[in-house]
């Protein structure tokens, strides 16, 4: 699967462990969106056009309206970093 290098970015942070967590706005959709990381600091390259395409691919998933994680299709798809911890 072809994914840009933002997409690969984020997915990469929601491998790790972070959440996209979402609110709704008039009717019902989608209206912003915040990627936050496993120690708690926000990706500013996640967008709402972005996260609008990681869910078409479903890259991303959320149950039972829970912040969104990644997928096992995610998990596949994202080549692997060098963690630089």
């Amino acid at each position: 699967m072809n994914i840009s290098r933002l997409e690969q970015r984020v997915l990469h942070a929601l491998a790790q462990g972070g959440c996209i967590r979402h609110e709704r706005g008039a009717g019902r959709r989608i209206a912003e969106v915040l990627c936050v990381t496993r120690d708690g600091l926000i990706l500013a390259d996640c967008t709402l056009a972005l996260f609008h395409t990681l869910r078409r691919k479903r890259l991303i998933g959320s149950e039972q309206g829970a912040p969104y994680r990644i997928t096992r299709l995610g998990r596949i798809s994202v080549r692997s970093q060098p963690d630089n911890r």
